[in-house]
């Protein structure tokens, strides 16, 4: 008996290894999965500019990067007390004009570089619904909490996603053609913007995304994320209490799946040692002093300094 409608996927040819390194770019949901990538140290970059809703901002980011354009003091304001660009989220906000300018230039150079040296780049859409600010007529990131009458707010077409989508390629690839960009769009739910319109917006977003990748097959590919959570995961027990994002155990289902997918089978042992690890360090022993506990930190070290020597990148 089939409790479930299971979403083909297929394997990755080029499959993500710890000599890789990885590029995730987007929406929150790309932090669930750049969480696990963390966890079990692989080399990866995750969101120099905070999360990024919607694939313009992302565009923005990757072209002012490669075209080495570093923010200027115009380019910022103070709201509240704090300092802000529109151009990031605001975890990268800071207390000072300086201290901003230089997360934002800060992050542009480590943006360019991971993508100069990434072997995959992942790109998580959220939302096709963006807001432009009407004084400078410019599509914004993030509006900081600034009054949302100064703000106009628009959907963006299919066809409009799809030509940022082929420019950001494009751009990739004019620095590094050996880059693997997988696109996948965020199983988060936007419903602040309305049912329907959160129903609208994913449709464009998975619309371009897979027109984008029939234009530019092989670099490019898809992972449903959205796809696993709406179809395989069609419970609402799957969600956090707010009903939007997924849960913990959700979170844990879609990456093994990507798992499965994009993430070399030949590195699970190593991976299985990551996280013994981690699981170790982890550990609250009854007895810190007693001789066991000893033994255990002496065995624990030992695997550390172990994997360490295989790959000395690997901090713990």
């Amino acid at each position: 008996m089939k409790l479930q409608t299971i979403v083909p996927i297929e394997k990755a040819h080029n499959p993500i290894d710890y000599q890789s390194k990885v590029l995730l770019l987007g929406s929150c949901f790309v932090e669930n999965i750049g969480d696990k990538l963390v966890y079990f140290k692989f080399q990866m970059t995750q969101n120099p500019f905070g999360i990024l809703f919607h694939p313009l901002a992302m565009e923005n980011l990757i072209e002012r990067a490669l075209t080495n354009r570093p923010y200027q003091k115009e380019e910022v304001f103070e709201h509240n007390g704090i300092w802000h660009c529109f151009d990031a989220h605001s975890d990268i906000s800071a207390p000072s004009k300086q201290e901003l300018l230089d997360n934002l230039n800060t992050g542009l150079q480590e943006t360019k570089n991971a993508i100069k040296d990434a072997t995959h780049i992942v790109l998580t859409l959220g939302t096709a619904w963006t807001y432009r600010y009407n004084s400078t007529q410019k599509t914004v990131a993030n509006c900081h909490k600034v009054p949302q009458k100064e703000f106009s707010k628009e959907l963006l077409s299919a066809e409009t996603i799809r030509s940022s989508l082929k420019r950001t390629v494009g751009r990739i690839q004019s620095v590094n053609e050996k880059a693997q960009v997988v696109f996948t769009i965020s199983p988060v739910r936007h419903l602040k913007d309305g049912f329907m319109e959160n129903q609208r917006s994913k449709a464009n977003l998975i619309s371009a995304a897979h027109q984008t990748i029939s234009d530019l097959v092989p670099r490019t590919s898809y992972f449903p994320s959205y796809e696993i959570l709406m179809d395989e995961l069609r419970d609402y027990r799957f969600y956090g209490k707010d009903m939007v994002h997924p849960n913990a155990l959700a979170v844990d289902y879609i990456w093994e799946k990507f798992k499965s997918a994009w993430i070399s089978p030949e590195i699970y042992s190593v991976m299985d040692e990551v996280e013994a690890v981690q699981k170790g360090l982890q550990h609250k022993p009854f007895n810190p002093n007693s001789e066991a506990h000893q033994k255990f930190k002496t065995s624990l070290g030992e695997k550390i300094t172990y994997l360490q020597k295989r790959y000395p990148f690997m901090k713990f």
